[in-house]
């Protein structure tokens, strides 16, 4: 590499410089982060050059990177060579028509060279102070060389309480992503958004797995990027339970009536979105490598929307605790920070202890292991099933807790069959914990005073 490479991104070659141009006007945060420290002198094609300086004018003036739009209407109204104005606008659709693959890569590599830049400019500064001999001046060449260590970082330092209200006001500041139960999602105001955290929680044999795929079919078919990760099943088993949600056709009949499915699968293939099964070992993972996952996705071009883990139990921590639990809520703690940094969906399921199995309803002291995995979550669902409840296909929801709805409520006798997944709150009306309570409380009574009487007729009819 010569000296003069050294100063440019050009040793990097052209289609790096144009994916980076992309990556500064699609990636928002990414911009924010960088734009104080490129400069438009780093690339070697003055169009490049051009619309970078684009770029960083707009932004020093309304603290905002400009859309694609805003881009050409600048160049026609700022250029007036007609040969140069077409030319430039050409080089837009060329940045905006490139293959975003790589795109974590790419940006990993234009921050770190320019923070070399800005290194070597502080480092030019401090040569020159020292050159001169001025030794009085020591702290300021330490704050120098502290400042260019420091650029290119986050700079989310706070918001004003009245910033952007008429967003905060809008009906669709979260953009929830479905559950696709409509009883649930009127009760959480639509879904989860991105870098909230929902939890499942119940006991084994309950149907988690069922609950989850058929939230990850729900969001694909809306036209999401949806990532299952799983540690117990196999990925066959995952992909029939996917074409039961489609085709409707039950799990234990999908060999039999193979070619009606292949029939059926095709309109399917056709959403937005993407439907990613990741099977990961269950005796060594962690969050972080969940984590690298999901980056090389994005780094190939496919961002997820939407995670959902099955389960948290599955995932072990990055270091060593003296306390087992302690682990445990580390793990959900660093889950959530993945998603908020990834800014995306995160769906995960938890066992119950003993005392869940058979409930008729799953509380939020049923969690096994640390509560903390509890109190991390945004939103939490449990799902209960007794033992008649299971012959019939039925389930009891309960929503214990909810950052942004309406936590405490009910949902008894719900259709929720394992075989054919198939999920329904619609048939049972929501109800409150104490309005159950009681109805528990009058169904026993009623099952005592039965009970007295047929009693009562056996001793009247033996006497």
């Amino acid at each position: 590499m010569t000296k003069e490479k050294e100063k440019n991104l050009g040793y990097l070659g052209w289609s790096f410089q144009v994916k980076l141009v992309k990556q500064l006007i699609e990636d928002t945060k990414f911009s924010e982060e960088i734009m104080d420290i490129i400069d438009a002198k780093y690339f070697d094609n003055e169009y490049l050059r051009l619309i970078v300086a684009c770029l960083k004018n707009y932004y020093e003036s309304y603290d905002t990177i400009p859309t694609y739009d805003t881009i050409f209407q600048l160049i026609r109204v700022d250029i007036k060579r007609e040969i140069a104005r077409d030319s430039a606008i050409e080089m837009v659709k060329e940045v905006k028509n490139v293959d975003n693959k790589d795109c974590l890569h790419t940006q990993e590599v234009a921050t770190k060279f320019c923070k070399q830049q800005e290194l070597k400019k502080a480092t030019n500064k401090i040569q020159n102070i020292l050159e001169a001999g001025d030794f009085d001046r020591y702290d300021e060449c330490e704050d120098i060389l502290k400042e260019a260590l420091s650029v290119g970082g986050e700079k989310d330092n706070g918001i004003d309480v009245f910033h952007a209200i008429d967003e905060v006001l809008s009906d669709d500041f979260r953009n929830p992503v479905p559950t696709g139960l409509v009883g649930i999602d009127n009760l959480m105001d639509g879904g989860l958004s991105k870098g909230e955290l929902g939890v499942i929680l119940a006991p084994f044999g309950v149907g988690k797995t069922t609950l989850i795929t058929r939230m990850a079919n729900t969001a694909y078919n809306l036209g999401y990027n949806v990532v299952q990760i799983f540690f117990e099943d196999n990925p066959k088993v995952i992909q029939r339970k996917h074409m039961t949600c489609w085709t409707e056709i039950p799990l234990n009949e999908l060999t039999e009536r193979k070619e009606e499915v292949k029939e059926l699968l095709p309109q399917f293939r056709e959403r937005e979105g993407n439907l990613i099964l990741k099977k990961m070992p269950s005796d060594g993972t962690t969050i972080n490598h969940i984590k690298q996952y999901l980056r090389k996705l994005t780094s190939n071009g496919t961002k997820p929307d939407i995670v959902f883990v099955d389960y948290m139990d599955c995932v072990v921590p990055t270091k060593q605790f003296k306390d087992e639990y302690a682990g445990e809520g580390n793990v959900m703690r660093q889950f959530e920070t993945m998603i908020s940094e990834l800014d995306i969906v995160g769906w995960t399921a938890v066992q119950g202890n003993r005392s869940s199995i058979g409930a008729d309803v799953v509380k939020a002291d049923m969690i096994g292991g640390s509560i903390k995995k509890g109190q991390i979550g945004h939103f939490i669902i449990s799902v209960a099933k007794t033992l008649e409840q299971k012959e019939e296909g039925t389930a009891t929801m309960a929503i214990l807790k909810s950052r942004f709805g309406k936590d405490g409520m009910i949902f008894e006798d719900i259709l929720f069959d394992n075989g054919s997944l198939k999920i329904d709150t619609s048939i049972s009306s929501d109800v409150s914990f104490l309005e159950h309570q009681r109805g528990e409380e009058k169904r026993k009574s009623q099952m005592v005073t039965e009970a007295l009487r047929k009693k009562r007729e056996t001793f009247g009819g033996n006497k």
